[in-house]
């Protein structure tokens, strides 16, 4: 047998089979049993690619080195010789120690077998057999095989015997052609493929070599990846080394399968055709029975694999090294385990699913896409080295979704944890998508990428007018419900009609997606995955329908079905049953059991009143519930915790119902209770059901003689009954009402025939109020016909009890039943006696009745109150009342007057009285009078008001006097006085009257006011007034004539009124106007004055008039006047002010412009006038040509004019220059008013100012980005000179090179320099200015690289790890940044603390990095994660910080929990654990026994505390503790059991009782308790000495003889049931033996030891009749 690979180490070809390694084999030769094949062993051969030939060894005897066969190769070359050498040297040491190596096997006697040899060079392989060898030969490398050695029980090995096989790997599976194909035909192998000679007797192993220079073959040298030699795991193969098995045509040059002397049968298993000319496979369907098929290196390009179709039980194919382009018309092979594609011109791996390949290698191929990537459920090795798709990002992941959880190896390498956990982070239907062309993508896109993908390829299944929004899978849990969610939404607002109706199937399938079965009966939108689903991947095809028309399925995916939690939990909760009172209702639960045992849950149900709590129903626990008229008007609330069998509790869930409702009222059971009597009162009743009972009607009917029936009351269930009824039947009438007002069917009952009854009175009241002045009633039922006129007579007695001889009769006239108390009752029992009378006059017997209590007195008040009198002003008011109470005291009056009707009030003063005469101060309000009652004996009583019925009319106004006071002189002021009565007084009217000499009468005109002066007209005359009053209300009274004052003599000169005449405008001319009195006028002087401001007055003139001018602009001209009667008496003098003198309108002199600059200012020459020159309206224009005439009048709509100014001054500007300028200017007045508009242009155009620069600076664009700014000046800018320059930090400059731009980015030279901007100015007629620098920027430092976010993994809950994780900016720029400024990234973490109102953090010492174990001091605290990002220049961006809500408390849980102690029957035990889940409270343990082997567990009673003392029925048994973990809150944890090994007897009570049971009869002394009958608690002095005597047979208790009395037996009995015995926990001393019910022993013994041994030793001997051997337990052989 030859083992022989490629020339590149990579691809192998398998014979014979191997047997297993031992356990020293490392794990990867230990996986070669379950492949066929040889060892791959690729070297480090240097440049020239060496071969590895493995010659055949000679029998037992032969020589230790290498035994040359000569064998053509299969180029047609001789075989060269190689050496074999022991594998016994270290792994590092083989490249150095080649030749030494080989010089070795020289001396070594070649004792070795095929096994031998296999294991050798299987462990050479794996020590690294590549190492580079030393010098060998001119045209052949010599590589050295180590191996390991072996010791088999044959020293040799058949050929054709049965061989050993192991799966042997290489690193490079597919590197069968890891070289470019070139144009010969020959080819150099490393080493040859496999080859069988059938005429070895003994297992040989012989080696090809093959010339490896003068060759120019398809095959290169081994690439540095191929260089790493390690073992490829190729399937078994079960084979035989036969020569009509095997076809070897290696390198023939064979072109046709169908030549002649090919001999092609179906008896072969193993054809090797490598090497030759082939170009179909033609011919190849004969090999229905091959194994191995090797065609590599020939000229297949297929399609037409058809042929291979017969290939069935073909286990390994080689087509390496051919031409190949497509895989797509290979059949599927059902047991194809290994396929070799490498170095063909593959585009993409498209081929049938191949159901057990194991390994693929498809390297150096054109393979660009994993589009129609096969479905390879088993796939362990995947090989895609040197193909284009390499540069697809994480096509290892992609790899590993389309492979699935098989692939063990990638490319020669075991697979990357990362990308396998990318992989698990890919939507479910990636790898689908992958298959049918998606191009894969960036995790973060993946979604949403495969969604259109999928969405685009569904577009023809889904309806014209719809588009999907949305297809998805919950995550399936093993027995939780599972939804898929499809949603496929109308483009348009309007409704469909037919409606859109999905129908869905669910199936399931295996993790490779290939192959789904459908799930009968899920075709809901719900599934519920079972236990057998577990691990596998569910699919929903979802199926469009439209009226009657079918669109293709659309699918979606799930992740892989989880193993339930085992915590059950409720999916649905609902409430069957009619919410009517009386009505069954019943509770019904889904629950998910997510994995658990479908146990009983626990059901409760709960009331809730509207607007309330709800409460629990007692005694409602079951799963249906009866409603009651509590439930009315509630909502129920049915709560329901599911609990699998396990005892796993879920969360309780609620459903709450709609209130419930009343039933339709009813009644039942109607009958009358009572004697049908005359007389008495029957009541009807009846059992009422719906709701709450309302105001139900009751009706009783007489039947007349006629049977027909009269209504004789209704409304209530009780009836007296009348004489009427006497000898007639009732009938009560039920009729249902509820609290809404609904009736119900009504019920009758008939009465019995009503009997008459003798005339009697009864149930005698007195009713009324028993005080003074009361009127009482004395009534009662009189029964025994119709009443007539009763008498009633009335009594007073001073006894509470009645007593008829001491009655005092109140009044002997009064028969009546009403009777009004009289003042002589007060103090007194009132008795009434009543007779009753028949109309017939019989009487009956009287009846007496006495009053409760007795008389009393009324305490004092008012019966009444009223006002009496003339509502009017000076009318007289007069009160009057009632009083009651006793005798009248001193009462108390007041009266008040009120504004409106209804207020408080004020107090008159001074009227105390019954009597109020009303004043003025009343009139028009309201009068009332109040009177507190006083008894005599000072007991006050109530206050009582009474309120006037009219508001205080007013009197007739009148008047009481009148005349006139003043002096007669002309000029003084005369005024009225007088005294008006009659309400207010409104607008009298006055009329003043002259009297002349001759007693002339006249009215003075316009004199109608209360004052009057004399005028020149009245000298000599008398003057009078006549008043008419006039009320507020217009009313008049009578007109009243003064009398006469005069005569009226004249008055001094005075000067009445004084008048400016004119405008008070600047250049106006004053007058004035004089009104004078005193006499005769005579040369009266005035003078004119100027007031300014501030009180200065200047003399202007004493003309008769003055002229304005612009001093008096804002002052006021005084005139003074001094009146002079003519015979000179000089009067007071007059003063008049006018107001401020106004300015003239505004207007303009004059305007000149003088010459123009750049730059400087132009102060154009004008004159103003028009009082104080205000702010005007200046408007310079810029023309380009000088206007003249019209234009410049009209220059506002001239052409080529432009405003360039609104200021007085103008400083002509860049614009200017060139240009004339022009000035429009409106004269304005200091108060705004303007005047008419001048216009001036200047003379000449505006000259340039000199280039220069100003305000140079450097500002910054955005980050990176500065621009040079500068203030040019100077005429218009010609090509000014731009430079930028680099300042360090010692303050060196530097030009920076090519800058010569405003604009300047900033580059990574610039970091840590500072830039300044260079500006030399240049005009535009190439004037140049002096250069400016500008000054220099901070220092230049990259963006400062910062955090967008923080995010946090893991939740706020005691014991779990939180991560902040950093959210970087996506901006490339940040990404530079990050890449190459950023230094490092500092965490702090923090715990909050409550200070008042507010939170602050704490930060946590020590605890610096992105991730934090919650602890459970945080419980209840918010933690705080800081980061800062610091780079390499030392700054440190903003902290960004990320809070947790209030850290919450862990489930509690118990960890390492266990049982210690030593394992006997007398040790103490004890149950220890680790909490966690916030501060612990009362745990839970519980302490029981478990058989060993079987599930039962035996609760020990009491035994709950965390200590145990065992006990001898604890032999043979664990000890198991169940400990429950609960929180401080009452939060329970999982229940963790631990258990002990069986329990031991303790070692010398284990020999005792070995020696005992070996004796087979022993006896113990005992005390026996004397007293078996007493149930309590024996004492010491109880027991009396006893021998228990045990054999094989039975147990006795004798009590001993004495010198009375023989011993005697108390208690015999055999082991059989139910004999046993018993121990007391409490007294380790005590035991019990019980035979049957009737006789037992209560003994006790000296020690717990003795007690132990008995116990043992009796159960030992009873032990056929135990399930249990003591022996076992004992460790005795039997």
């Amino acid at each position: 047998m030859e083992i022989s690979s490629e020339q590149s180490g990579e691809e192998v070809t398998p014979e014979r089979p191997q047997s297993p390694l031992r356990k020293n084999v490392p794990e990867v030769s230990r996986r070669a049993s379950k492949m066929a094949g040889s060892v791959s062993a690729k070297g480090k051969i240097g440049s020239g690619a060496g071969s590895v030939a493995a010659r055949r060894s000679g029998s037992i005897g032969g020589s230790a080195g290498s035994v040359p066969v000569p064998r053509r190769n299969s180029t047609g070359g001789l075989l060269q010789k190689a050496s074999i050498s022991d594998g016994r040297r270290k792994a590092g040491a083989d490249s150095a120690a080649g030749a030494k190596s080989s010089a070795s096997t020289a001396t070594e006697p070649a004792r070795r077998s095929l096994p031998e040899l296999r294991r050798s060079s299987a462990s050479s392989s794996r020590a690294g057999i590549g190492a580079k060898p030393a010098a060998g030969s001119a045209g052949a490398t010599k590589v050295e095989v180590a191996r390991k050695p072996a010791t088999v029980s044959k020293p040799a090995l058949s050929a054709s015997g049965s061989s050993l096989s192991r799966r042997v790997g290489s690193s490079s599976v597919d590197s069968t052609a890891s070289s470019g194909g070139g144009s010969a035909r020959r080819t150099v192998s490393r080493v040859s493929s496999p080859t069988v000679s059938s005429g070895l007797k003994a297992g040989s192993l012989s080696t090809s070599q093959d010339r490896t220079s003068a060759l120019s073959g398809r095959r290169k040298g081994g690439t540095p990846d191929s260089r790493d030699s390690r073992f490829v795991v190729l399937p078994q193969i079960e084979i035989k080394a036969n020569d009509d098995l095997r076809l070897d045509l290696r390198g023939h040059r064979v072109r046709s399968l169908n030549a002649s002397g090919l001999n092609l049968s179906s008896n072969l298993e193993f054809v090797y055709l490598r090497d030759n000319l082939l170009s179909t496979l033609e011919g190849v369907e004969i090999l229905t029975r091959v194994k191995v098929l090797d065609l590599s290196f020939n000229d297949f390009k297929g399609p037409g694999f058809e042929p291979l179709e017969n290939c069935k039980v073909l286990q390994q194919l080689y087509l390496a090294g051919n031409q190949i382009t497509s895989l797509a018309s290979l059949p599927q092979l059902p047991n194809l385990e290994f396929l070799s594609v490498a170095q063909n011109k593959l585009k993409s791996l498209t081929m049938e699913s191949q159901p057990r390949l194991q390994v693929l290698a498809a390297s150096k191929n054109k393979i660009s896409t994993l589009k129609g990537f096969p479905y390879l459920p088993v796939l362990e090795h995947l090989r895609v080295e040197e193909n284009p798709i390499l540069k697809m990002p994480h096509l290892e992941a992609a790899s590993v979704l389309l492979v699935g959880p098989t692939l063990k190896k990638y490319n020669d390498r075991d697979l990357s944890r990362e990308e396998v956990a990318l992989a698990r982070r890919y939507p479910s239907h990636t790898a689908l998508c992958i298959r049918d062309g998606w191009e894969f993508s960036r995790l973060e896109q993946a979604a949403d990428s495969t969604f259109r993908f999928l969405v685009e390829k569904w577009k023809n299944c889904i309806p014209p007018g719809f588009s999907l929004k949305e297809a998805s899978i919950d995550k399936p849990v093993e027995d939780d419900v599972c939804c898929c969610h499809f949603t496929i939404i109308h483009d348009g607002a309007a409704s469909t009609d037919p409606p859109l109706v999905l129908k869905y199937q669910w199936f399931c399938g295996d993790i490779s997606l290939s192959k789904f079965v459908p799930i009968p009966d899920a075709t809901n939108e719900i599934y519920w995955p079972k236990h057998d689903d577990i691990g596998k991947v569910l699919k929903v095809e979802c199926i469009p329908t439209l009226g009657e028309m079918e669109y293709p399925p659309i699918f979606a995916i799930s992740s892989r079905v989880s193993r339930g939690n085992g915590v059950p939990k409720v999916v649905n909760l609902e409430v069957h049953g009619e919410l009517i009172e009386g009505s069954i209702i019943r509770g019904c639960a889904k629950v998910a059991w997510c994995g658990g045992t479908p146990g009983k849950g626990v059901a409760s149900w709960l009331r809730r009143k509207w607007n309330s709590s709800p409460v629990v129903i007692v005694g409602a626990e079951d799963e249906e519930y009866q409603l009651t008229i509590d439930d009315v008007d509630s909502s129920l609330v049915f709560m329901y915790t599911p609990v699998t069998e396990e005892g796993a509790k879920g969360e309780p869930q609620y459903k709450y119902t709609d209130f419930v409702k009343a039933a339709p009222p009813s009644v039942s059971n109607v009958k009358i209770v009572g004697d049908a009597v005359e007389g008495n009162t029957v009541k009807g009743v009846g059992d009422y059901f719906g709701g709450r009972e309302g105001p139900s009607k009751f009706e009783w009917l007489r039947e007349k003689r006629d049977s027909s029936f009269l209504l004789v009351s209704a409304g209530t269930s009780e009836y007296t009954l009348t004489k009427e009824d006497v000898g007639c039947c009732l009938a009560f009438v039920y009729i249902p009402i509820n609290f809404e007002g609904q009736e119900g069917k009504s019920m009758s009952v008939m009465s019995p025939v009503v009997k008459k009854a003798p005339p009697k009175v009864i149930d005698v009241k007195i009713i009324g109020d028993l005080r003074e002045n009361s009127k009482v009633t004395a009534t009662g039922i009189v029964t025994g016909g119709t009443e007539g006129s009763s008498r009633v007579q009335w009594y007073k007695t001073c006894s509470s009890t009645f007593d008829e001889n001491s009655l005092e009769a109140l009044s002997t006239s009064k028969i009546a039943k009403a009777f009004r108390i009289p003042l002589g009752a007060v103090g007194y029992y009132i008795v009434a006696k009543f007779t009753p009378m028949t109309p017939d006059g019989d009487s009956g017997e009287p009846a007496f009745v006495i009053s409760d209590i007795a008389v009393e007195t009324l305490p004092p008040s008012l019966n009444f109150l009223s006002i009496i009198g003339d509502y009017s002003e000076d009318g007289i008011l007069t009160a009057s009342y009632g009083y009651v109470g006793g005798h009248e005291g001193k009462s108390m009056y007041r009266w008040y007057i009120h504004e409106v009707e209804g207020d408080s009030g004020s107090l008159i003063p001074g009227v105390s009285g019954l009597q109020y005469r009303i004043t003025k101060e009343a009139i028009g309000k309201f009068i009332s009078f109040q009177c507190t009652p006083v008894r005599d004996d000072g007991v006050v009583g109530d206050l009582r008001i009474c309120m006037g019925q009219e508001r205080i009319r007013p009197g007739n106004p009148r008047l009481l006097s009148l005349h006139i006071v003043g002096n007669a002189i002309e000029g003084t002021l005369l005024r009225i006085e007088k005294k008006y009565w009659g309400g207010e007084e409104g607008d009298s009217i006055y009329r003043w009257l002259r009297t002349s000499s001759d007693g002339t009468k006249n009215e003075i005109a316009g004199a109608t006011t209360a004052s009057y002066v004399p005028s020149i007209d009245d000298i000599g005359c008398f003057i009078s007034v006549s008043c008419e009053p006039i009320r507020s209300d217009w009313a008049r009274g009578p007109m009243v004539l003064s009398e006469q004052i005069g005569p009226i003599i004249p008055g001094p000169p005075t000067c009445h009124s004084l008048e400016f005449l004119g405008s008070m405008i600047e250049g106006q001319r004053l007058n004035f106007n004089v009104v004078y009195s005193g006499g005769e006028q005579g040369d009266c002087t005035h003078e004119w004055f100027r007031v300014k401001d501030n009180g200065v007055r200047d003399k202007l003139s004493s003309n008769d008039f003055l002229d304005l001018t612009l001093e008096d602009v804002g002052t006021c001209i005084e005139l003074i006047y001094i009146p002079v009667r003519k015979d000179g008496t000089r009067g007071s003098p007059k003063r008049i002010m006018s107001d401020p003198i106004c300015p003239a309108d505004p207007k303009g002199m004059d305007l000149v412009i003088p010459d123009c600059f750049e730059d400087r200012e132009v102060i154009p020459q004008r004159k103003y006038f028009g009082g104080h020159e205000g702010i005007g309206e200046y408007i310079w224009y810029q023309t380009k040509h000088k206007l003249q005439g019209s234009e410049l009048l009209d220059i506002s709509n001239a052409s080529d004019v432009v405003i360039c100014g609104t200021e007085p001054i103008y400083k002509p500007l860049l614009k200017d220059v060139g240009a004339y300028l022009a000035l429009y200017w409106v004269p304005t007045r200091a108060d705004g008013k303007c005047g008419e508009p001048l216009i001036a242009v200047c003379s000449t155009p505006v000259s340039p100012a000199a280039p220069v620069v100003s305000n140079v600076c450097v500002k910054e664009l955005s980050s990176g980005i500065y621009s040079g700014e500068g203030e040019y000046f100077g005429g218009h800018e010609g090509e000014s000179l731009f430079s930028w320059y680099r300042e360090n930090n010692e303050g060196t400059i530097e030009l920076i090179n090519g800058a010569n731009s405003k604009i300047y980015e900033v580059s990574d030279s610039d970091y840590n320099y500072r830039l300044l901007y260079g500006y030399t100015p240049v005009r535009s007629d190439s004037v140049v200015g002096e250069p400016v620098l500008s000054d220099p920027t901070n220092i230049i430092y990259p963006e400062l690289p910062y955090v967008v976010m923080l995010a946090l993994t893991g939740k706020a809950v005691e014991g779990d790890v939180l991560t902040a994780v950093e959210v970087i900016p996506n901006s490339e720029t940040q990404q530079h940044v990050w890449s190459k400024y950023k230094k490092d990234i500092r965490y702090q973490w923090f715990s909050s603390s409550k200070v008042g109102d507010k939170f602050s953090y704490d930060p946590l010492p020590n605890q610096s990095s992105c991730s934090y174990k919650v602890r459970l001091d945080d419980i209840g605290h918010h933690l705080k994660c800081e980061c800062i990002v610091t780079d390499v220049f030392g700054r440190s961006s903003e902290a960004v910080c990320i809070e947790t809500i209030p850290v919450l408390p862990g489930i509690p849980r118990i960890h390492k929990l266990e049982i210690e102690g030593r394992g006997f029957h007398t040790n103490l035990y004890a149950v220890r654990g680790i909490y966690s889940g916030g501060k612990e409270g009362k745990s839970r343990v519980q302490w029981l026994r478990s058989m060993v082997g079987s599930p039962d567990l035996i609760s020990i009673p009491g035994e709950t505390s965390r200590m145990y003392e065992a006990n001898v029925d604890d032999v043979g048994y664990r000890l198991v503790a169940i400990y429950t973990p609960v929180r401080e809150d009452g939060v329970e944890g999982q229940s963790i059991s631990v258990s002990t090994e069986p329990i031991a007897v303790e070692p010398d009570v284990q020999k005792e009782v070995k020696q005992n049971l070996d004796l087979g009869s022993v006896k113990f002394e005992v005390l026996c308790d004397k007293d078996q009958t007493s149930k309590k608690i024996s004492s010491v002095g109880t027991y009396e000495r006893r021998i228990l005597e045990i054999n094989r047979k039975r147990v006795k208790v004798v009590k001993p003889a004495t010198k009375t009395s023989f011993p005697t037996t108390e208690i015999r009995g055999t082991y059989a049931p139910p004999f046993h015995v018993e121990l007391f926990r409490n007294d380790q001393h005590r035991l019990r033996i019980v035979v049957d019910s009737e006789n037992e022993a209560d003994l006790m013994v000296q020690s717990r030891h003795i007690r132990d041994v008995i116990v043992l030793v009796i159960r030992g001997l009873a032990q056929r009749f135990n399930s249990t051997s003591l022996n076992s337990l004992l460790k005795i052989e039997t």
